[in-house]
């Protein structure tokens, strides 16, 4: 059975301001180090055959304090990247809001495809999807961390899942530092089988992450 955890990256500055992220290259926080050097060992636990990482950085130095604790090498992968945001990247949520009224509320109530430049969801899902499909297939019967955003992270296992994006509304957002877990087998398909795990419980945050 094909196992992948689906791990977002730690904690940013930008995070932390409720700015938004996209594909802008953030690096991690203090924080978002320590969240990382934390749930490393867990993840470790599982015994991954790879990782392979979004080469932005802060999801690449997220998989680093992972690959420092099993000896593994990253590989990159620019699919894993977060959504592109468009006109809004490097703005507070806030000032989306004020300077894009009409495109914020459409974001708001879950329009796939809100304008001011940023990426579909479908267009997302099937670029985050196509990675994790990769890997799978490139390691079967492994387990491979992967480590991206979490918006990415919500698209991309839905892709696989077969979820639209209305059920993916109900889905909650990934923590910093938490993963989901999808594995596979030739009788049953891709099944969910966890979902926002790691060591913290936090408040979430923004999804333009």
């Amino acid at each position: 059975m094909t196992r992948l955890i689906v791990w977002r990256h730690g904690n940013t500055d930008w995070n932390a301001a409720n700015r938004v992220q996209g594909q802008t290259d953030v690096p991690l926080n203090a924080r978002g180090h320590d969240q990382a050097a934390g749930a490393a060992p867990l993840l470790a636990a599982l015994r991954p055959d790879v990782i392979i990482a979004s080469d932005l950085r802060r999801a690449a130095d997220t998989a680093g304090a992972l690959a420092a604790l099993t000896g593994l090498a990253i590989t990159s992968d620019p699919r894993l990247r977060e959504r592109y945001y468009g006109d809004w990247q490097g703005l507070l949520i806030d000032e989306v809001a004020q300077q894009y009224p009409d495109g914020y509320a459409r974001w708001r109530a879950g329009d796939p495809d809100p304008g001011c430049g940023i990426e579909s969801l479908d267009d997302l899902g099937k670029r985050v999807g196509s990675a994790l499909a990769d890997a799978a297939e490139a390691y079967p019967g492994g387990t491979v961390v992967l480590a991206t955003h979490g918006g990415a992270a919500r698209q991309g296992c839905g892709h696989l899942l077969g979820w639209d994006s209305a059920v993916l509304r109900t889905v909650g957002g990934l923590h910093n530092c938490h993963w989901t877990e999808l594995r596979h087998d030739d009788v049953r398909g891709w099944q969910l089988r966890a979902h926002n795990v790691g060591l913290i419980v936090q408040p979430a945050v923004v999804e333009a992450a």
